[in-house]
C-alpha cells in the first residue's frame, strides 16, 4: 500500500458522489410505504407489494442491462442512471403537488429505481476496477463501506425529523436531488475512459443475457461466494418483517425502541469496515473472507430467544451489533475479492447478474417467510431462518484462488 493511501482526485469525486446519494437514500428510508399509507390509504397487501414486487420486477428489467453496460463507457452510464433515478423520484412530489399521485405511479417508480440501481452498481464496480490498481481496491471498498454505514446511522434520524416536519414527500424530493448531485460529482471525476470493444460485431443475442451467470458459475472461487451471499442476504432480509411483527406486536416494544435496536448497531458496521484492511494485512484476504463470512452467520439464530422488556431490547441490539460488525469486515473484502476474480471485460455483466440474483432471492424468500410466519408464528419462522443461516458458511470458498493477472490501469494521484 502506498503511503497515506491517497487514491486520487477521481476516486475522491466518486466517493463524494456515493456518499451524497447514499445519504439521500437513507433520508427517504420508509418514505414510499408512508406515502402509500398516509396519502393513498393503501392496505397491507399493497404496501408489501410496493417493496417486494417493485424490487423483483426491477431486477427482471435489469437483466439485459448488464451486457449493455459492459460495452459502454462506465462514467456516462453512471451519470445516466443517476439522472434516471433523479427524474423518476422527482415525479412523486410533482404528482403530489398536482393532486394526481397514484399507487401505480409509486410502484412504477420503485421498479425504475430498482433497475437503475442494479445498472449503477454494475457500472460502478467496473469503473472502480479500471480506476484503481488491485492493491488499492480494498482501501477504496473499505472507505465506501464505512460511508455506507455512516449514512445508515445518520440518515434515518434526519429523515425522521424531516418527515415529521415536512412529510414523507419532501424526503423523496431530497433523495431525488441527491442523485442529481451524485451525477454532477461523477461528471467531475474527469479523465479519459476508452470505449470497450465488442468481441463480436453481431448484435446482442438472447444468450448474451446469461453471460454474467455463466462466468460466475464457471469460476470455482466465485461460484460458492455467489451462492453464499444470495442465500445469506435473502434469509437475513426475509426475517426482518417477521421480527418487526414480533417486536411491535406480541412483545410490545415501542416504535422508537424498535428503531433504536437496529440503528445503534450500525456503529458495528462502521467499526468493521475500518478493521477490514488491517485484518487482511495481518491474516490474509482469504482467511478474513472465510472467517468473517462464517462469524456473521452465527448471530441471527439468537433472535429466536427474543423476549420483552429491557433484556429483549439488549438481546436484539447485541445480536444486530455482532452481525453488522462481521458484515462490516466481510463486505469490503468480499467486494474486493470479487473484483479481483473477475476479468475487466466481464465486470459489468458479472455484477449485474450478482445483484439481480440477490434481489430476486430476497424477494422470493421474503414471500416464503411471510407464509411460514403465518403458519408457524413469527418467532418460529425467525428461528428457522437463523438455523438455515448456520449452514451458509459451507458455501464460502474453501481454497485461496490466485488473482487474475491484468495490466494496471493508469490514474491520477493527488
Amino acid at each position: 500500500m502506498r503511503s497515506g493511501h491517497r487514491l486520487g482526485r477521481s476516486f475522491g469525486w466518486l466517493w463524494g458522489a456515493y456518499a451524497t446519494s447514499a445519504l439521500g437514500t437513507w433520508l427517504a428510508f420508509g418514505a414510499f410505504p408512508l406515502i402509500a399509507v398516509r396519502v393513498l390509504h393503501a392496505g397491507p397487501a399493497e404496501v408489501a407489494a410496493l417493496s417486494s414486487v417493485g424490487a423483483a420486477v426491477g431486477a427482471a428489467v435489469a437483466v439485459p442491462l448488464g451486457p449493455w453496460v459492459e460495452f459502454r463507457r462506465k462514467r456516462p452510464v453512471l451519470i445516466a442512471t443517476d439522472l434516471v433515478r433523479f427524474a423518476a423520484l422527482l415525479t412523486v412530489p410533482a404528482a403530489f403537488a398536482l393532486g394526481v399521485l397514484t399507487f401505480l405511479q409509486l410502484l412504477l417508480v420503485s421498479v425504475v429505481v430498482a433497475a437503475a440501481d442494479i445498472a449503477f452498481r454494475a457500472a460502478s464496480g467496473a469503473y472502480l476496477k479500471a480506476l484503481l490498481p488491485a492493491e488499492d481496491l480494498l482501501v477504496a471498498n473499505s472507505r465506501l463501506e464505512s460511508t455506507a454505514w455512516t449514512t445508515t446511522i445518520v440518515g434515518p434520524p434526519l429523515g425522521g425529523v424531516a418527515i415529521g416536519l415536512l412529510g414523507p414527500v419532501a424526503t423523496v424530493a431530497a433523495d431525488a436531488v441527491s442523485y442529481l448531485l451524485s451525477a454532477l460529482g461523477i461528471r467531475a471525476t474527469g479523465g479519459h475512459e476508452p470505449r470497450p470493444e465488442r468481441r463480436e460485431a453481431a448484435p446482442m443475442r438472447a444468450g448474451d443475457l446469461l453471460d454474467g451467470w455463466r462466468y460466475i458459475l464457471a469460476d470455482a472461487a466465485l461460484r460458492p461466494l455467489f451462492l453464499n451471499t444470495a442465500l445469506f442476504n435473502g434469509l437475513v432480509m426475509a426475517a426482518q418483517p417477521l421480527l418487526a411483527v414480533l417486536m411491535l406486536g406480541r412483545l410490545g416494544f415501542a416504535p422508537w425502541q424498535y428503531g433504536l435496536a437496529f440503528a445503534a448497531p450500525s456503529i458495528g458496521g462502521l467499526l468493521g469496515s475500518r478493521l477490514a484492511r488491517p485484518l487482511v494485512a495481518r491474516f490474509g484476504q482469504h482467511e478474513v473472507l472465510v472467517t468473517a463470512g462464517a462469524l456473521r452467520a452465527l448471530w441471527p439464530v439468537g433472535l429466536a430467544f427474543l423476549g420483552p422488556g429491557t433484556g429483549g431490547l439488549l438481546l436484539v441490539t447485541g445480536v444486530e451489533f455482532g452481525l453488522i460488525l462481521c458484515c462490516g469486515v466481510f463486505n469490503p473484502v468480499h467486494a474486493t475479492y470479487r473484483l479481483e476474480r473477475t476479468a475487466a471485460d466481464r465486470v459489468a455483466r458479472t455484477l449485474s447478474a450478482w445483484a439481480v440474483t440477490t434481489k430476486a432471492t430476497t424477494a422470493l424468500l421474503t414471500a416464503v417467510w411471510g407464509v411460514l410466519g403465518g403458519l408457524l408464528g413469527p418467532r418460529t419462522a425467525v428461528g428457522l431462518a437463523g438455523v438455515l443461516l448456520l449452514a451458509t458458511p459451507l458455501l464460502l470458498p474453501r481454497r485461496e484462488a490466485a488473482p487474475l493477472s491484468e495490466p494496471e490501469p493508469a490514474r491520477d494521484r493527488v
